[in-house]
């Protein structure tokens, strides 16, 4: 397979410029910046909760 060049990402650099715009790229990343740090916390979460309810059904913790 063909790996990624720099010029590709510099083509996808104006796309993205040109079908948002020079102001409303700031927040768009800005709000997919957000929309991954609250998907990251609630996956960390699930996590957690996964991890609470193993150790409660886990017979050898009732020993």
């Amino acid at each position: 397979m063909n790996s990624l060049k720099p010029w590709h990402l510099l083509v996808l650099a104006v796309v993205f410029l040109v079908l948002f715009g020079s102001k409303r790229l700031p927040d768009s990343a800005r709000s997919l910046g957000r929309s991954l740090r609250i998907f990251k916390s609630e996956v960390q979460e699930m996590n957690k909760d996964d991890s609470k309810e193993d150790k409660k059904s886990d017979p050898s913790s009732d020993k």
